[in-house]
């Protein structure tokens, strides 16, 4: 764990920005004491700070500042049609951290924010009361690491702490959280909760190291996947996003083995699988912030305002991707 915050921490967080409305939340408490040495600066309102033009995205991820502040709005969001609902009903995503202190090449992030910097919103709360009153009249399946990897920033929140804790409480509250991260000591002495889904994105070991800068490596991540799986926790594997990389098939079919030769199969909740897609404008913006990345520039194909791989090519991914994984796994288990 310390040698994890090392890691994590490096250059980043010299400088706090908190709304002055978000001292009165313990959290933010928690979080000024861990970074004792860091420069705290008061604000009114985080955006003037977050929200500032002419930022520049990749020279901020090698120093970035953490700002707290509390949401005002949108608690909840209703999940996008691009995204995996896994046959689940009333799906819904939310925002408790804005960016990622990892810093993957790809990442949406960079096109949807003008900052790079990291916002934790403090009256977690907030959102739990919202899903209290939702939760009485519907069964809810909730994302809660969209716009951050919860886990990999968990040891500065304790946010997986409290969304844990809060899904105890609900038998009609499904959550996945989704990470690239290596960081399980939490769960180590918690009692399993079956609808707590622990999804780990998984990619070649040889992209990892060139465009996921700071992740956990391939293999610490499948060791976490097995130490969770003999705890009996859920555990979800995704292969999403997909990317058309030099050796394509030799690389990912190198990965699925490796995959379900160090983690036991029958023990998988179920498999996602998805090529690289993203909005028009978001990948203006990325190129823009990204102009050295051969994965940003790729010539892909804009069908709909949605840019991904050509047709032709997307289907002969996919195949080959489930073709390789139905060596291992159900058809029924693999979602696409």
């Amino acid at each position: 764990m310390n040698s994890l915050k090392k890691k994590l921490w490096g250059n980043n967080f010299s400088h706090v920005y908190v709304e002055k409305n978000a001292y009165s939340h313990e959290i933010a408490h928690r979080i000024l004491s861990f970074l004792k040495k860091s420069t705290i600066v008061e604000v009114d309102d985080y955006k003037s700070f977050f929200s500032r033009p002419n930022q520049i995205f990749n020279v901020q991820k090698n120093s970035q500042k953490l700002i707290l502040a509390v949401k005002k709005d949108n608690l909840l969001y209703e999940g996008s049609k691009v995204c995996q609902s896994f046959d689940n009903e009333n799906f819904y995503y939310t925002t408790s951290v804005i960016n990622c202190v990892f810093d993957c090449e790809y990442c949406y992030l960079q096109g949807v924010y003008p900052s790079a910097n990291v916002v934790v919103f403090v009256n977690i709360e907030d959102i739990f009361d919202e899903l209290d009153k939702m939760l009485k009249n519907q069964s809810i399946y909730l994302c809660i690491s969209y716009d951050t990897d919860l886990l990999g920033i968990d040891f500065l929140t304790n946010f997986v702490n409290k969304w844990y804790a809060f899904s105890e409480k609900h038998s009609n509250l499904k959550i996945e959280l989704r990470t690239k991260s290596s960081n399980i000591n939490f769960f180590l002495d918690k009692i399993p909760n079956k609808n707590f889904i622990l999804a780990w994105t998984l990619s070649p070991e040889n992209f990892i190291l060139s465009y996921e800068h700071k992740t956990a490596s391939l293999k610490k991540r499948l060791d976490s996947i097995r130490k969770m799986q003999d705890l009996n926790y859920t555990v979800r594997i995704c292969f999403d996003p997909i990317m058309y990389i030099d050796n394509f098939y030799k690389e990912y079919e190198k990965l699925i083995q490796e995959t379900f030769s160090n983690i036991d199969k029958d023990k998988i909740l179920d498999v996602s699988i998805g090529t690289f897609r993203i909005s028009k404008d978001y990948l203006k913006k990325m190129r823009k912030n990204r102009a050295d990345s051969p994965l940003v520039y790729y010539p892909y194909e804009c069908i709909d305002g949605v840019y991904s791989y050509e047709n032709k090519l997307q289907r002969e991914i996919i195949a080959f991707i489930k073709d390789e994984l139905e060596k291992y796994m159900q058809r029924e288990k693999i979602f696409l």
